[in-house]
C-alpha cells in the first residue's frame, strides 16, 4: 500500500507531521480528518528520498561504529529518562550531524509512527544495525524492557569502540614512520642518487662495491618500475578475489591466525568480541541458538566464524556451549572451563562476561608488546636502508679526498 507524508495542523497552534498509509491520495486526506487533523500539505513517500543506504555519488555520507554508539548511548539516555521513542527519536534527529544517520533516525520515526516496533523499523537499515542490534530490541520489547537494552547496547558498543580505538592507535604511530620512511626512500632514489650518479661518471673512477650496488638498484627500478607495480597490482586483485570467495577467505584467515604476534592479538580480540556478544545476548533473554547464530556474523575472521557455526550446531543436537567448543583449535581450554563452570551453575552469562574481560585485559597487553616489538624493528629497518644509501653515496666522495691529499 502507497505512503504519504503530510503536514496538518492538530489545533490552531499545533502542526505535526508524519506518513500515513492510504490507497490513494483522496484516501489519505479523509483518514487524516478522521483523525481530527486539518490538511496542509500531502505527498506521496518516496522510498528513494526517505531510505538511506542507496547510492548519492561517489562520495556520500557513511555511519561509522562511533555514530552508532553515540545514538545508541543518547537513546538510552532518554529512553531512561521517561521519553516515548519517537519523541526521542524527534530530538536525535535534530541533534546528530551525520547526514546519512539523521535519515535513518526520520525512517525510523516514520516507521514507529506507522505503528510498526522498533526492531523492524531497524531492521530495515542492516548496513548500520546490526542482526546482534536488532535482536536485542525485539527481546526488550516482548519483555518490555527496552530501555535496559538499550543501556546494555550502549555498554556492548561502548566496549567494541574502545577496542577498535586501541588497535588503531597503537597501529597510527608505526604506519606514520612506514609513511615518512618510504617517502624518503622513494625521494632518495628519484631525485639524489640519479644527480650523484651523474657526478660519479663523470669522475671516471672506480667505484666501491656498496655504490655500484646501490647504482645497480636505481637502475633496476628506473627500467622496470612497471613490472614491480605490475606484480603487486596483480598479487593485491588475486589476494581480494580469493578473499571474496568461502575457499580463498578460509586459507587467508588461517594464514592470518598463524602469523608471529599478530596472530595471537587477532585470536585474543576475536574470543573477546565471542564471549561478550554472546553473553549480552543471553543476559537479554535470546535463545541461545539464536544468540550463537548471530555471534557468528560478527566474527571478523571466517575460520573463528566456522568454529561458532559448528558450535551452534552442536548445542542445536543437544550438547552445551562449553562443549561445543571444547574440540575448536582457537578456543582455548581456560575458555571452555570457565564457560562450563558457568553453565553448571546456572549463571552462564557473568562467565562469559569474565572471559570476555580477560581477554580485553590480554588484548590490551598484546597491543602494548606489539608496539614495543613493532618500532624498534621499523626504525632499525629503515636506519638500515637510509645508512646504506648515505653511505653508498659518500663512500667515493670519501676516497677522493683521500687521493687528493
Amino acid at each position: 500500500m502507497p505512503k504519504f507524508t503530510y503536514k496538518a495542523k492538530k489545533n490552531p497552534r499545533k502542526i505535526v507531521e508524519g506518513t500515513i498509509p492510504a490507497d490513494n491520495r483522496n484516501s489519505a486526506i479523509q483518514k487524516l480528518s478522521g483523525m481530527g487533523l486539518f490538511v496542509i500539505s500531502i505527498d506521496e513517500y518516496a522510498m528513494s528520498k526517505s531510505t538511506p543506504g542507496k547510492a548519492r555519488g561517489l562520495f556520500r555520507a557513511r555511519v561509522s561504529l562511533k555514530d552508532v554508539t553515540n545514538f545508541t548511548r543518547q537513546l538510552s539516555d532518554l529512553l531512561e529518562s521517561g521519553l516515548a521513542i519517537v519523541k526521542a527519536l524527534d530530538i536525535l534527529r535534530g541533534q546528530t550531524e551525520n547526514r546519512k544517520l539523521k535519515e535513518i533516525i526520520s525512517d525510523i520515526r516514520d516507521s514507529c509512527m506507522d505503528g510498526n516496533p522498533l526492531s523492524s523499523a531497524l531492521e530495515r537499515h542492516p548496513g548500520v544495525f546490526s542482526n546482534l542490534f536488532v535482536n536485542m530490541v525485539r527481546s526488550g520489547e516482548t519483555g518490555g524492557t527496552i530501555e535496559d537494552v538499550f543501556r546494555r547496547l550502549s555498554e556492548f558498543s561502548d566496549k567494541q569502540l574502545e577496542i577498535r580505538t586501541k588497535v588503531r592507535s597503537a597501529l597510527a604511530y608505526p604506519i606514520l614512520m612506514a609513511i615518512v620512511g618510504g617517502a624518503t626512500i622513494v625521494v632518495l632514489f628519484t631525485f639524489v642518487i640519479p644527480r650523484m650518479m651523474g657526478m660519479f661518471g663523470d669522475l671516471g673512477q672506480n667505484l666501491p662495491l656498496p655504490t655500484l650496488i646501490l647504482i645497480g638498484i636505481n637502475t633496476f627500478l628506473r627500467k622496470y618500475w612497471w613490472l614491480i607495480a605490475s606484480a603487486i597490482l596483480t598479487l593485491v586483485f588475486f589476494v581480494s578475489r580469493a578473499y571474496k570467495s568461502r575457499e580463498g577467505r578460509l586459507v587467508i584467515d588461517k594464514y592470518k591466525l598463524n602469523m608471529p604476534i599478530f596472530g595471537s592479538l587477532i585470536k585474543k580480540i576475536e574470543i573477546a568480541r565471542f564471549a561478550r556478544t554472546l553473553a549480552t545476548l543471553l543476559s537479554n533473554g535470546v535463545p541461545v541458538l539464536s544468540s550463537l547464530s548471530i555471534v557468528a556474523e560478527t566474527a571478523n575472521n571466517s575460520v573463528i566464524k566456522e568454529e561458532i557455526a559448528k558450535a551452534a550446531s552442536s548445542v542445536r543436537e543437544g550438547s552445551n556451549i562449553a562443549g561445543s567448543l571444547s574440540g575448536s583449535a582457537h578456543f582455548p581450554p581456560v575458555v571452555t572451563n570457565m564457560i562450563a563452570v558457568g553453565e553448571e551453575g546456572g549463571h552462564v552469562e557473568k562467565a562469559l562476561f569474565k572471559v570476555a574481560a580477560t581477554f580485553e585485559r590480554e588484548t590490551d597487553s598484546a597491543i602494548k608488546i606489539m608496539l614495543s616489538l613493532l618500532e624498534p624493528v621499523l626504525i632499525l629497518v629503515l636506519g638500515v636502508i637510509v645508512g646504506f644509501i648515505v653511505i653508498a653515496m659518500l663512500l667515493p666522495i670519501f676516497e677522493i679526498n683521500f687521493l687528493a691529499k
